[in-house]
């Protein structure tokens, strides 16, 4: 999906228009329409204000991740864990954890 594509979703979920987004953000409304058609891509200082605004990632903006929640980000502490909870688990907790995730997966590979 295009950056253009994500923003007029995510204004259109949050009930925006493109003036009311235009102001919350300090741009003009062409600007806007400008991004949503993909006919221009927004300054860092845009990208920064619409994440804040949204609160997602600028690479959920961009479309380079899933993830739309920042604090989502937090829970995900594998690759592929499916947001495997391992709050309360310390460094060393972690690397065990790893190391028996690496066994498992050896022993699979013996199968």
């Amino acid at each position: 999906m295009s950056f253009g594509t994500i923003l007029k979703k995510i204004r259109q979920d949050n009930n925006l228009t493109q003036d009311e987004l235009a102001r919350k953000i300090e741009t003009s409304r062409s600007n806007i329409a400008n991004y949503e058609n993909d006919k221009n891509m927004p300054s860092i200082d845009i990208l920064e204000k619409l994440a804040k605004l949204f609160n997602v990632s600028i690479d959920f903006l961009l479309g380079k991740s899933d993830i739309r929640n920042p604090e989502e980000l937090n829970k995900v502490r594998f690759a592929n864990a499916n947001g495997l909870d391992t709050k309360g688990l310390d460094k060393e907790d972690l690397e065990e954890l790893q190391r028996q995730i690496d066994y498992i997966k050896k022993m699979k590979e013996k199968k």
